[in-house]
């Protein structure tokens, strides 16, 4: 399967995130400075209390400043020059912006001093470990790795499946046919899929094209219009990665399904189908078998693994039964004949 575009963004300004998180994190700002030209580049944070006492030698003045009630306590107990100069710590550096939790505020020279050097000082009534879980989780989503990847991803039965394949091969007409059948399309053609984590891949579509799908012959329309709400979602995890291959009678393809094959995307691996499809194959009605047996799997129910011990089982009752032949399914028939 052919590897998309892996990109990564490099920064956010301050201003990104107080207009796109601001209300979610409850920020209040405490000075007015232009914050689109000061730049978050790493998705962790920093607690600047040993920088506030003097020692800068593990100081990550790269980082969002955070400051709770042990730092600010401890600014708000030293002596005037004291205190401007241990704040001026801090301010020696380009930070991007100081959040002040709990409520906290600094004193108006403390204030005037970040507003001279151009740093954002902001407030909230979050506590500082809640804050940390919900900012980190921002900034994590926001430096994730991402590849864009030419494909379709519906929602089957609460699965994510990702069709990829040649140009042309059927993905959109495959998920068409089953927003039709009540499933939710997630992106059609190109799908953006982001790294959550170390294990979780999410997908979604672009902005501009969002559930609008092309349909060779037919043209551009909108799921979301046709179908109503329900026949999306804006986000999906990606669990399964459906291959549509041209039909190749000198390919030997899976049998059994005892051994699973995988696919990488970012370092994640995901259960990978190649599906070969000819004219008349009901591809929809296996992509919804497809869906329900691994949903059988994560629910400890592997129907191959099952069958070959059904099988192991039965190879060794007829070598017990020294080879008695003429062995069924049902072997008495009840007096109902239908």
């Amino acid at each position: 399967m052919r590897k998309g575009k892996t990109v990564r963004k490099e920064r956010i300004s301050v201003a990104f995130l107080h207009e796109t998180y601001g209300r979610q994190l409850k920020l209040e700002r405490l000075n007015d400075v232009p914050s689109d030209e000061r730049f978050i580049t790493e998705k962790d944070l920093h607690r600047p209390g040993l920088a506030l006492t003097g020692y800068m030698h593990l100081f990550v003045y790269s980082r969002v400043q955070l400051l709770g009630n042990t730092e600010c306590s401890y600014l708000t107990d030293l002596p005037e020059e004291k205190r401007r100069a241990s704040f001026g710590n801090l301010l020696f550096f380009d930070i991007p912006c100081i959040i002040l939790t709990e409520t906290n505020r600094l004193d108006e020279q403390l204030i005037a001093m970040a507003t001279e050097r151009g740093v954002p000082v902001f407030t909230t009534p979050m506590p500082t470990t809640s804050l940390m879980a919900s900012l980190v989780d921002f900034l994590d989503d926001q430096f994730a790795l991402q590849e864009v990847r030419h494909g379709a991803l519906v929602d089957v039965y609460g699965m994510g499946i990702l069709f990829v394949g040649r140009s042309g091969i059927g993905k959109s007409e495959i998920a068409l046919d089953l927003v039709e059948r009540g499933h939710r399309l997630v992106a059609d053609d190109v799908v953006m899929i982001t790294k959550k984590g170390e294990r979780v891949l999410m997908g979604t579509g672009t902005n501009l094209v969002k559930h609008f799908m092309e349909v060779r012959g037919l043209g551009l329309i909108d799921i979301r219009a046709m179908f109503g709400i329900r026949a999306i979602r804006f986000q999906k995890r990606v669990e399964v990665v459906v291959e549509l291959q041209d039909w190749d009678p000198n390919v030997e393809y899976t049998r059994t399904g005892l051994d699973d094959e995988m696919t990488e995307m970012m370092g994640v691996e995901v259960p990978l189908i190649k599906l070969p499809i000819f004219p008349g194959k009901n591809i929809t009605v296996i992509a919804e078998v497809i869906a329900l047996n691994h949903l059988l799997k994560y629910y400890g129910h592997d129907s191959a693994k099952h069958f070959s011990e059904q099988l192991a089982a039965a190879i060794a009752r007829r070598s017990r039964d020294d080879g008695e032949a003429g062995h069924r399914a049902v072997q008495t028939f009840e007096r109902d004949f239908e």
